[in-house]
């Protein structure tokens, strides 16, 4: 308790923090930096403060820089409209956070000052790009001690969002995986890269669908069978392997129409795409509308697919602490890396926004907010 309170003093004594904000949406000239970010405080006993060492970008902050899920994640940052003021601006983006935690909440007893941290934050929640953060106690867990802060900042949102859908929506586990065929489409990306991971690890013959140049690196983290989307029809080349038991789909768009036919029938099979319309759904025909609408497209291919005998599903990134925790078991293992495609200091926030909107990333674009020496 003296250290926490030791803390707080010492953080009262300054009342601002450098940050990247948007006050708009928009591309990148909405990116602005200011020193004058007011630092963020506990408002709930289950909060944390953390120093931001390292933070990361993820296609999500291209998407929410543009105003992307704006009325879903307004409503959730403030449903009962108590807010004063009608505005989230100004917004600080990204969701990955490597750090140190500064300060505990009343009920947190799990972490305590000067315990090093991983954790990603919600799309409700203020953001990463800042040195300071505030997080729920039950969205933080230990960082691996094997990697740096720089590497780590690399792995949790991506690794929650395939852990949702391979593990909680898909079904699968390191008891159930052994020897199950899988298809990884866009596989050389954030999620692609520890998805490939996640399930080799867990034993299941994995291919994966990515471009020619990323095929050796998806070929080191793991993946049997590599298809180059890029060679011939892809539709085709697929056709001509083994049915599989489940299909991750990074990509959406055209490949869900044909995608589902490369799945054993009848047999528990499994598509789990994380392209999905809950959000634009949401933004372009309001709450009430775009649930109704979204809620009826799930339904009515759920039941559509359910019919031919494989499973349809969505998933969503889920913020958890309990599952980096298993996360960072396998990191330490050895059995998951943090693929790092560049990494950028924190003076170079829009250059990082430029080099993920260019796409064709190979793994993650990491920033570094306070230079580790």
């Amino acid at each position: 308790r003296a250290a926490a309170r030791g803390v707080r003093l010492s953080a009262a004594a300054r009342s601002a923090m450098p940050a990247w904000v948007i006050d708009r949406y928009g591309r990148n000239e909405a990116l602005r930096f200011t020193s004058g970010m007011a630092l963020p405080a506990i408002r709930f006993p289950n909060e944390v403060v953390i120093r931001v060492h390292a933070a990361s970008l993820n296609p999500i902050d291209l998407s929410m820089r543009s105003g992307y899920g704006a009325t879903a994640l307004n409503m959730k940052r403030d449903p009962l409209k108590l807010n004063s003021t009608d505005s989230e601006f100004p917004l600080t983006l990204g969701r990955d956070a490597s750090g140190e935690v500064m300060e505990c909440g009343l009920s947190v007893s799990y972490f305590k000052p000067g315990d090093k941290v991983w954790a990603a934050i919600p799309p409700w929640k203020q953001g990463t790009l800042s040195e300071f953060v505030v997080a729920s106690g039950n969205e933080v867990s230990f960082k691996p001690k094997c990697l740096s802060h720089t590497e780590a900042a690399s792995l949790p949102y991506v690794g929650l969002t395939a852990w949702s859908a391979i593990n909680k929506v898909g079904g699968l586990n390191k008891e159930n995986c052994p020897g199950k065929r899988i298809l990884i489409l866009g596989a050389s990306g954030g999620v692609g890269t520890f998805a490939v991971q996640l399930v080799k690890a867990w034993g299941a013959h994995v291919t994966a669908v990515c471009s020619s140049d990323a095929s050796p690196l998806v070929k080191k983290l793991g993946a049997d069978d590599v298809i180059d989307y890029r060679s011939g029809n892809l539709e085709e080349q697929l056709k001509a392997l083994p049915l599989f038991d489940f299909i991750l789909d990074n990509v959406g768009g055209s490949t869900e129409k044909w995608a589902l036919d490369l799945l054993k029938k009848w047999s528990g099979a499994t598509y789990v795409t994380l392209v999905t319309p809950f959000l634009i759904n949401m933004d372009r025909l309001g709450v009430a509308d775009g649930m109704l609408r979204t809620g009826v497209t799930i339904g009515s291919k759920t039941v559509k697919h359910l019919c031919k005998g494989v499973h349809y599903r969505w998933a969503f990134f889920m913020p958890s602490g309990p599952y980096l925790d298993e996360i960072a078991e396998l990191v330490e293992s050895g059995k998951i890396q943090p693929v790092i495609d560049q990494v950028f200091s924190f003076s170079e926030v829009p250059e990082a926004f430029l080099k993920l909107e260019g796409g064709h990333a190979r793994g993650k674009t990491v920033i570094n907010v306070i230079d580790e020496k």
